[in-house]
């Protein structure tokens, strides 16, 4: 989420010097493309960009067109076709092989309902929500409503439905996103037959280190570089501290058993064990276990580890399985790693692959880097008949 943190920051400082700004939104990709739906771009009316829709190619024109949207004052739906081999006739080069829809539209800081304010009120939170943009796939002279409503984690919708023939279904395709966790493109031939990408934030990555060791400065550099909120914990007073570890968002010095209650844990946090204290990292593990955390790494020796997991199974601790596969010990990937730097990048590789549900194998290896088949555009009919494309 640190793209759309950016883009907040970076709206109120122009807005703060008097500057209009646009906002690109990657919508729809068929095909193959550097980014995803849901990629984002803030521009200034003195060409300031911040995110990226794509690998660079696509920026330039982008930028152009952002300009005549902020004249215009009128959001507007560009689309990028490179399935044709000779893509260099677009003036882009993309060499994708996809075909990407953005839409273009212009902010008004005076509406509640704006795009910005809708970040604002997600990122105010540690709680997932589902984000709709509305845009005409099939007229694009048609009005394109953009991004205009937002499903709380109680169901809540803050901002304006264009459209009340779509109402309910739309409400209702909200929610099963919101439940299921998958990302839909639905086009409703009802109504005005807007299309919808109805899009699920999750929030960003907690990474709670215990250690304030000099090996964990650098992975609170690398977190930091992702966006990460970083809690450090130890029991050193001379160890954490500020100076040592400025990008830590919280810094807390404790015993293992004061720690816990002053950290947020949740489905977005991802542990590691660093302290090189052995009795400090046992009594860690021992209250995180039956918390069922998505990663728990420990840092040092797989024996070590295991020493750690027959003390606890001896104090009568039931270890179950599900919580055995959510430690990682030697903590990383197999990469070479040999000094703190390195070791660094591993672990934090290694918590961005577990999060995401992946490997973390070689892309040279995979056929297909990304599953479009959960990016398929969706027909929804007035009789509920959904066909799939």
């Amino acid at each position: 989420m640190k793209e759309l943190q950016d883009i907040v920051n970076a709206f109120d400082k122009a807005f703060n010097e008097g500057k209009q700004t646009a906002l690109a939104t990657v919508v729809l990709v068929e095909g193959s493309s550097y980014r995803r739906a849901g990629a984002r771009m803030l521009v200034t009316e003195d060409g300031q960009l911040t995110g990226a829709i794509s690998g660079g190619c696509l920026e330039g024109d982008a930028l152009r067109k952002a300009r005549l949207v902020m004249t215009q004052n009128k959001p507007m739906l560009v689309t990028y076709d490179t399935t044709d081999d000779d893509d260099a006739k677009f003036g882009v080069g993309l060499g994708c092989n996809g075909i990407i829809h953005i839409l273009i539209e212009p902010i008004y800081p005076e509406r509640q309902d704006t795009p910005i304010n809708l970040f604002k009120l997600f990122l105010s939170k540690r709680e997932p929500v589902v984000l709709i943009t509305l845009f005409s796939l099939n007229n694009k002279q048609a009005a394109q409503p953009g991004t205009c409503l937002l499903l709380t984690a109680d169901e809540k919708i803050q901002g304006t439905y264009p459209d009340n023939e779509i109402k309910d279904a739309l409400l209702a395709d909200a929610k099963d996103v919101l439940k299921n966790g998958n990302s839909v493109t639905k086009t409703y031939v009802y109504g005005n037959g807007f299309t919808c990408f109805i899009e699920l934030l999750q929030p960003t990555v907690s990474l709670v280190i215990f250690g304030a060791g000099n090996d964990a400065i650098p992975l609170v550099q690398f977190a930091a570089v992702l966006g990460w909120q970083v809690t450090l914990v130890d029991g050193r007073a001379n160890y954490a501290v500020p100076e040592r570890f400025p990008l830590a968002k919280k810094i807390i010095i404790a015993k293992p058993e004061q720690a816990l209650p002053e950290i947020v844990l949740d489905n977005r946090t991802v542990v590691i064990l660093m302290t090189h204290n052995y009795n400090y990292d046992l009594a860690m593990l021992r209250q995180l276990l039956p918390l069922e955390l998505t990663y728990i790494a420990a840092l040092g020796p797989k024996k070590r580890l295991q020493r750690i997991l027959d003390e606890l199974d001896e104090e009568g601790l039931n270890i179950t399985d599900k919580q055995l596969k959510s430690i990682y010990g030697p903590a990383g990937l197999d990469i070479g790693s040999e000094n703190s730097d390195e070791i660094a990048l591993s672990v934090i590789a290694e918590m961005q692959a577990v999060l995401t549900k992946r490997q973390g194998t070689s892309l040279r290896d995979k056929t297909v880097i990304h599953d479009r088949d959960s990016e398929r555009l969706i027909q929804q009919t007035s009789d509920t008949e959904i066909k799939s494309f």
